[in-house]
């Protein structure tokens, strides 16, 4: 049939002028779009999208979060296909422990229709897939330096003391216990608290991120034990001196180092006194420590005996006056 035959067309029915022009209409418009554009191509940087990770695993590695299209196409198509929203799925709803590697095939990037996809880089996205735990770790002191001389070091007490971490059981199985960062006690003389980080693993501070934690130093003056023997017991009664025997007792003491290098007369450290408690005669010794020394810490560890016994005075009654 000869298109330009003008008696073929004068029998056309109105609706088929109608059908006709559209077709007419749309190919043009399609021939403006497409066939009518300038053909560019671009590289696009396209998002990997994980998506149904069950809950109990966990990719354990670092892969690359975005990927490199090479298209082809359309100009108005291929500049705006950055708006479009376009993504590398990978489905994980069936993935199980162990290494995952997807190639990046041409056909894995859904793309407008009209432009075709050329090249990906990389050519494959390669997913470690690990079990997913619960760890406790305790948390340990680490320090340096030296207290003043005399003084130590009694407890690091932390806290938190422990903590617990989910994470790849690859990655946690690498690690027994956390460290803090070094605790200066140079030159300390007494209790403190401070805050120090955690000396963490860059895997472990991916899993919780910079932490911080407190650390109570108890520090005390550094003592030596020793037995004091001969100390007088002292007893009084209504204002009057007692006697009890035994009438000397011994103790055992810690005492601060500073006062045994000093040479301090270890005797004129303590009162030695008894009290009869019960009413019985039967006196219960206390060694008092002297207000001289009372900065200095002095703890009373054993005394011997601990009871002494009252003695009592005897008064014997005046006989008879003689008359010669």
């Amino acid at each position: 049939m000869n298109v330009f035959n003008f008696r073929h067309w004068m029998q056309l029915s109105p609706k088929d002028w109608v059908l006709r022009l559209v077709s007419l209409g749309l190919a043009i418009v399609l021939w403006y779009f497409v066939g009518g554009e300038d053909i560019v191509n671009k590289n696009v940087m396209v998002p990997v999208e994980v998506i149904n990770l069950p809950r109990d695993l966990v990719i354990s590695n670092q892969y690359k979060k975005e990927i490199e299209v090479s298209v082809s196409g359309p100009r108005s198509l291929v500049m705006d296909i950055g708006n479009r929203g376009i993504s590398r799925h990978i489905d994980l709803s069936q993935a199980t422990p162990g290494t995952m590697v997807l190639e990046n095939t041409n056909d894995v990037i859904s793309v407008p229709r009209g432009v075709k996809v050329l090249r990906i880089q990389p050519k494959s996205v390669i997913l470690s897939l690990d079990k997913m735990i619960q760890k406790q770790f305790s948390v340990n002191p680490v320090t340096v330096g030296m207290l003043a001389t005399d003084f130590i070091l009694k407890e690091i007490r932390m806290e938190p003391d422990s903590i617990s971490i989910t994470g790849p059981q690859t990655v946690l199985s690498q690690f027994d216990v956390l460290r803090t960062k070094p605790i200066d006690i140079s030159g300390l003389r007494k209790s403190t608290q401070i805050q120090i980080p955690l000396e963490l693993d860059p895997v472990i501070v991916d899993l919780i991120g910079a932490t911080t934690i407190t650390a109570d130093l108890d520090i005390a003056v550094e003592t030596v034990q020793k037995k004091i023997s001969n100390l007088t017991v002292e007893v009084e009664k209504d204002g009057a001196p007692q006697r009890v025997t035994p009438a000397t007792v011994s103790i055992t003491v810690a005492l601060p180092k500073t006062l045994i290098r000093e040479k301090v007369d270890l005797q004129s450290l303590f009162t030695i006194t008894a009290v009869d408690e019960k009413n019985d005669g039967q006196m219960h010794v206390k060694a008092i420590p002297t207000n001289k020394f009372t900065d200095n810490p002095i703890r009373v560890i054993r005394i011997e005996p601990q009871v002494v016994t009252l003695i009592e005075e005897v008064v014997v009654p005046e006989g008879p006056a003689t008359q010669e």
